[in-house]
């Protein structure tokens, strides 16, 4: 994945002027020995004190290269300068505190109270409206800090994607497509960048891209893909030829960002001008950590960026689509695993999904663009999906998304995706999250949430809901176990 950072830790420690400082240095220092065994982590030697030792402190680290921060109280900690810590650093901050350690039967010189100091550093945090990642139980040991250290590297390399990001997009939402369409004020408000673009400049790169000689080796590149799966050859020296532009157009517009994630028209004007679907080319993107969200869904795209990020691996965007018939829950579902019908639901779209999310691939044509655009002939523009039943396995469902009157909100759901066949077209799986029905209901549609959420590959969902409490989600809803009533629910109801 080269479309996400490198995350580069420091840790510095602080000292209340009325405890040792050797505490909390020597503290710091067995943290650090205890996080070798996750990697590593610059240890300033600067221990703040006062507001002086904190810009002592942020100028070591930042010479450093780290763009990422562990606050470290050692003891109880100044409330001043540990918070200006956070205030002029410019990347994700993690507080953590001190446990104390055995001493005997006194606790007396060797006591830090850093458990009482991390109050008053979340306190003073508030104070100056700064935001800071709070582990659950933010004190430990060297070796609890240390594990506490490594689960906030997911959380960081999201932050400082999302901050570096440029959301580049091509064409207005489809008609009726409403859903996809949100305040893009809260892209700024958490540092990302967006640039929108007609269809018209994207059609006239395609163009300017023709007998491109680059086209043949990334034409080869997708027959050693697809391998069996290539069933219409034809079209691939145009899906080529719109890989490059892509690629090509995110290089010159990345600008001052350092990542790009694309979210673009793809349907239904693009067939008939293009001449084929887009979705393979998407999927190809999305698969190297390039994000690209289908019927320009800034905010999915977004959402796919973040769990490309927390889990550093592909994602997918899919439409939370349709129910799974009776007969195939019957038959294929009930008694053999732990869910009733309304845990189930099918995800899909076109051909998005990344190969290496597919059990097997198949190049084909959208059979509903096909109905509308072409009937009653060969298919030809509406070639280009890339088409299977997802892989089987641990996912995490969630969006990010803007309100019409530009608030962020979230949703993060924990389920899998089942080994049944699921007999239908495009990329297409059959999902399986508890208590399903509660949370479409009480969460997704009392939410105002769109149809697309996007999917990480395995059970990241306390990553990525510490993401979006971190950027500022102000209401960030769940599947709530059975028993536990949602907000507003019937308590009456079934």
């Amino acid at each position: 994945m080269k479309n996400i950072p490198s995350v580069k830790l420091g840790i510095i420690a602080v000292s209340r002027d009325c405890f040792p400082m050797s505490l909390s240095a020597s503290r710091r220092n067995a943290v650090v020995k205890a996080y070798a065994k996750y990697g590593e982590i610059y240890e300033c030697t600067t221990t703040v004190e006062n507001e002086k030792d904190a810009m002592n402190a942020l100028a070591e680290v930042n010479e450093a290269g780290c763009n990422a921060l562990v606050v470290y109280l050692g003891n109880f900690g100044p409330e001043t300068s540990e918070t200006l810590l956070a205030k002029y650093f410019d990347g994700p901050v993690m507080y953590v505190a001190a446990a104390e350690e055995s001493c005997g039967n006194s606790l007396c010189d060797s006591r830090g109270d850093a458990y009482c100091g991390m109050l008053n550093a979340s306190y003073n945090l508030a104070l100056r409206n700064l935001k800071a990642y709070i582990p659950e139980y933010p004190v430990g040991t060297p070796d609890e800090v240390a594990a506490m250290i490594n689960e906030f590297i997911p959380v960081a390399r999201a932050v400082i994607g999302v901050r570096n990001l440029k959301i580049i997009s091509f064409g207005p939402r489809p008609q009726d497509f409403l859903a996809c369409n949100a305040p893009i004020k809260q892209l700024y408000n958490l540092g990302v960048e967006i640039e929108e673009n007609s269809e018209l400049d994207l059609f006239e790169a395609f163009n300017n891209h023709k007998d491109d000689p680059r086209i043949a080796d990334v034409v080869k590149d997708m027959e050693k893909e697809l391998g069996d799966g290539n069933k219409m050859a034809g079209i691939l020296p145009k899906l080529a030829q719109f890989e490059i532009t892509l690629l090509d157009w995110a290089e010159d517009h990345k600008g001052s960002r350092e990542y790009v994630a694309f979210a673009n028209k793809c349907w239904p004007a693009f067939q008939t001008q293009f001449g084929f679907v887009p979705c393979y080319v998407n999927s190809r993107l999305t698969g190297r950590g390039i994000p690209v969200a289908c019927e320009v869904d800034i905010y999915g795209a977004l959402s796919e960026y973040i769990g490309t990020c927390v889990s550093g691996d592909a994602v997918t965007l899919l439409d939370i689509n349709n129910t799974v018939p009776a007969d195939i829950f019957e038959e294929n579902i009930k008694g053999k695993y732990n869910y009733v019908h309304t845990d189930t639901f099918m995800g899909f779209h076109c051909g998005n999904t990344p190969s290496c999310k597919l059990t097997s691939s198949t190049m084909k044509y959208q059979l509903i663009m096909h109905r509308g655009l072409e009937p009653d002939k060969e298919p030809d523009i509406t070639r280009g999906t890339l088409e299977g039943d997802i892989v089987p396995g641990a996912i995490t469902f969630f969006r990010l998304q803007s309100t019409a009157d530009a608030k962020l909100r979230a949703y993060v759901a924990q389920g899998e995706v089942l080994p049944v066949a699921t007999r239908s077209f495009g990329g297409i799986g059959i999902f399986a999250i508890n208590e399903m029905a509660r949370f479409y209901r009480h969460v997704l549609i009392k939410g105002n949430f769109p149809h697309h959420g996007a999917v990480a590959f395995g059970h990241f969902g306390k990553q990525i809901f510490d993401v979006m409490t971190y950027l500022g989600a102000e209401n960030i809803g769940f599947n709530r176990a059975k028993g536990d009533i949602y907000c507003g629910e019937n308590p009456f109801g079934k």
